[in-house]
């Protein structure tokens, strides 16, 4: 689960969803009320995004605390100050290194306004946040779930919530992106909040807390 600051969620947003797919409702009665994880928006939500790509939430976090400890100023004018060497001393990789400054240099010259993207349509703004390298889809649905608290995002390429899906509806394997994309659209305008239970799942039953099978009935 990505970390981030807990705001609750509205209880009638899962009642709704339970009413329109029944399979939802031992899922929320088994995760119990949600907090909606919301993060800082714009470059500094972009940034450590890019940041916790392919780590482990312990390693992300930790890289994360580095490198915000290490910018006595968390805007795209300053990083742009710094030397490759300076950020790799923070714990960015060479590659993270050459998004950041990507990223940088995107937002300082105008060319990503992030009240442009605010205004966009889901998928306009996935567009126009993935034309940046290093930005991929998993990034850009992240961002405009956690940093702008859009409601009706499922980032089908995360590995847990397809492997959640899988255990919701009994398959025998983790299903696809394709399968999880059409799945989703049953939830509808509420994704976000799937999104939310799913990860809680996932999480409890990695920790323990839950088995791979939920009990009917709220």
């Amino acid at each position: 689960m990505i970390p981030g600051d807990l705001v609750p969620l509205e209880r009638a947003h899962m009642t709704a969803l339970a009413e329109a797919d029944p399979a939802l409702a031992p899922l929320f009665a088994a995760v119990g009320d949600l907090n909606f994880r919301h993060r800082a928006d714009g470059f500094e939500g972009l940034l450590r995004l890019i940041v916790e790509q392919q780590l482990s939430v312990r390693a992300a976090d930790a890289i994360w605390q580095k490198l915000r400890g290490g910018l006595s100023e968390m805007s795209p004018a300053h990083l742009l100050t710094l030397s490759d060497e300076a950020l790799r001393g923070h714990g960015l990789s060479r590659p993270k290194v050459r998004y950041a400054r990507i990223l940088a240099e995107a937002v300082h010259a105008r060319a990503l306004d992030f009240a442009t993207v605010r205004g966009l349509e889901a998928e306009a703004a996935i567009d126009h946040l993935t034309a940046l390298k290093g930005i991929g889809r998993w990034t850009a649905e992240v961002y405009l779930m956690f940093c702008e608290g859009r409601l009706d995002i499922f980032p089908t390429g995360d590995i847990a919530l397809r492997e959640a899906v899988g255990w919701l509806d009994g398959l025998d394997a983790r299903p696809d992106e394709a399968y999880c994309r059409e799945r989703a659209l049953r939830w509808a305008p509420y994704r976000s909040v799937v999104s939310h239970a799913l990860w809680g799942w996932y999480g409890a039953v990695k920790r323990g807390e839950l088995g791979k099978t939920l009990t009917p009935g709220l």
